[in-house]
């Protein structure tokens, strides 16, 4: 069996200086803050993705705007064996309405502000800072 990693688009939401997380309930990073995200469908694009997914675990609608960075997350076993391997591209919203509501596989959605998360003393994901920085570079 040909073994092929597999696609999640992960939504960057940042307004008003507060940049939209959720808890996963579900592995990887149960119990971590990251960004709305998931699998990229058959037939979907990345950016038909990151806008589903967005609503489907936050309630939030917002309009998918350009691509950010693409994430390469690895898990491996304790002898080393890749276990699972996904490919994550994030993506910048505009946001454009709702309240955050945990749907999904979200635990909880809410904003945070963007200098917390610049702290780092949440439980967050890799990388989330990192892709903070560039939504907020490229604006």
């Amino acid at each position: 069996m040909t073994k092929t990693p597999k696609i999640g688009a992960l939504a960057v939401v940042v307004q008003d200086g507060h940049v939209l997380l959720v808890k996963r309930s579900k592995q990887p990073d149960a119990g971590l803050w990251g960004f709305p995200g998931g699998h990229v469908e058959w037939g979907e694009t990345v950016m038909q993705a990151a806008k589903r997914e967005l609503h489907e675990e936050t309630s939030v609608l917002a309009e998918p705007l350009r691509f950010l960075d693409n994430l390469d997350l690895l898990r491996h076993d304790e002898e080393g064996t890749v276990q699972s391997h996904y490919l994550l591209v994030g993506v910048a919203c505009r946001y454009q309405s709702g309240t955050p509501a945990a749907g999904d596989d979200a635990l909880v959605a809410r904003w945070f502000p963007v200098e917390q998360i610049r702290q780092g003393d949440l439980p967050m994901s890799d990388r989330v800072i990192d892709l903070l920085e560039t939504a907020l570079r490229l604006g």
